[in-house]
């Protein structure tokens, strides 16, 4: 999903709220980030290149490094879940509940997925002295 909101008042409370919650110091950096991902109270998928564009056309003089190291920070503290959908391309969802995705193969588009639709009949048992963390279902599409 696109960034599309300006970084206004209200985006700004809402990100430092957001941040505040999760006991994150709301740098400057950190805040328009934050209110550019959860300003307008929707969830999204981004990739750290397209947060990176959202910033810089709201006028932030931030880097894509410091982009790469927020997002990671963000996912550190919990706000955010970062969604691998290959070897080269990861999102970050700031919907952090267990749900599947669907991923457009032609648009590279991340979307939810309808979660009661779901069903996952077994797990394979872990390695001796592990335990399942996560489990990530990504679901390829691709127009007819």
């Amino acid at each position: 999903m696109e960034i599309t909101a300006p970084l206004s008042d209200t985006a700004l409370q809402r990100g430092t709220r957001w941040l505040s919650h999760a006991g994150v110091r709301p740098t400057r950096q950190r805040l328009a980030l934050a209110a550019l991902l959860v300003g307008d109270g929707r969830d999204r998928h981004v990739t750290a290149e397209g947060l990176y564009a959202a910033a810089q056309s709201e006028g932030e003089a931030v880097s894509l490094a410091t982009v790469y190291n927020t997002l990671r920070a963000f996912c550190a503290a919990g706000l955010v879940q970062e969604v691998t959908v290959d070897g080269n391309r990861s999102y970050f969802d700031t919907r952090i509940d267990d749900h599947p995705h669907f991923y457009w193969e032609d648009t590279a588009e991340l979307i939810d997925a309808p979660s009661h639709e779901l069903e996952i009949a077994r797990l394979p048992t872990p390695p001796e002295g592990a335990e399942v963390a996560r489990v990530d279902v990504v679901i390829r599409l691709r127009r007819r």
